[in-house]
């Protein structure tokens, strides 16, 4: 393992141990702010498959991901909690057949033709929600009775406690992280790894690259699913923006701000927008023009791209390439 491995996998552990330690160093705030980035980093996740690992630019992933929150809701007895071990593998499953059947279809397109196409489905899913009793229309729903993480007549963890979500959250985040790295280095990653520099070569070379995608699709609709479906716990409640189009420009922001192409490059995008968007909309420190934050957002999302091509994963390079000439 040479010096800059072992630098990443140093990065990982800090970061991780920083995570686990955060909630006794701050408070409620500091915990359900950190909460929400996480789940937003699993949904970053899940399009760092499609985007930076095959080269597919999909617009659709708020759908898989508010669709999960629906089903969490649509699925939960409406006077006791149901058991997290049934519960969440169905809220991915809801995402994973969307995700197929937008898949097979929208996968017959290329280039800004697929872009488009994953869009109209995001937005058919938005406007059933938005537009039927079946979401509660503009109003949204709630999730009275979050589920419980049980076996047996022992409860493992209270989720309606915010600690014990906190760290089911960073379990999931860890998963997550692990199970793409590990795609990543199989015969699958490498496969989709090609499709992503060249789709034809692959398929002279004997792929049959559709399926490929197609799987790389499913597999990421249901990591947005799970991540749609801690949002709706963590929140007690869904609305149609959660299947908003903007949700889906800003997961690719997040994986374009951290670097694309690196899992660890869409988590810290994940951390820095929320985090940038936070401190652009607080009036404690911007006063009257934190009504105004999307201008100073913006302008920030410009520069750092503007000046760090490779994301915010690139910066360390970038250090040490003008203090020390070094282009490793």
């Amino acid at each position: 393992m040479n010096g800059m491995q072992l630098g990443k996998h140093a990065f990982v552990a800090a970061a991780v141990l920083g995570l686990a330690l955060l909630p006794l160093l701050t408070g409620s705030f500091g915990v359900d702010l950190v909460t929400k980035i996480m789940i937003f980093a699993i949904l970053a996740l899940s399009l760092e498959l499609l985007v930076g690992m095959t080269g597919l630019v999909c617009f659709g992933q708020s759908a898989l991901f508010g669709l999960a929150g629906y089903a969490a809701v649509k699925l939960s007895p409406e006077s006791d909690s149901a058991s997290l071990w049934w519960l969440l593998p169905a809220c991915m499953a809801v995402s994973g057949g969307y995700a197929l059947f937008m898949g097979a279809l929208s996968l017959r397109t290329k280039g800004v033709y697929f872009i488009m196409v994953t869009l109209a489905f995001a937005q058919m899913a938005y406007y059933v929600v938005h537009d039927t009793p079946l979401g509660g229309g503009t109003d949204g729903i709630y999730l009275y009775f979050k589920p419980t993480l049980a076996i047996g007549g022992w409860t493992i963890a209270d989720l309606d406690k915010p600690l014990p979500f906190y760290y089911l959250v960073l379990l999931c985040l860890l998963g997550v992280f692990a199970k793409l790295a590990l795609l990543a280095r199989s015969r699958f990653g490498r496969a989709l790894a090609g499709i992503h520099a060249n789709e034809q070569r692959m398929r002279a070379a004997g792929f049959s690259t559709y399926p490929y995608k197609l799987a790389a699709f499913v597999v990421s609709g249901c990591i947005a699913g799970l991540a749609g479906f801690l949002f709706a716990v963590k929140d007690g409640f869904v609305n149609p923006e959660l299947l908003s189009w903007h949700l889906s420009g800003s997961v690719l922001i997040m994986i374009i701000l951290g670097g694309l192409g690196h899992l660890r490059g869409a988590v810290l995008g994940a951390f820095a927008f929320t985090l940038l968007q936070e401190l652009f909309q607080s009036e404690a420190v911007f006063g009257p023009f934190a009504k105004h934050w999307h201008l100073g957002l913006g302008v920030t999302i410009i520069a750092c791209v503007a000046l760090l091509p490779n994301g915010l994963i690139g910066l360390p390079a970038l250090v040490r390439q003008r203090l020390f000439g070094d282009s490793k």
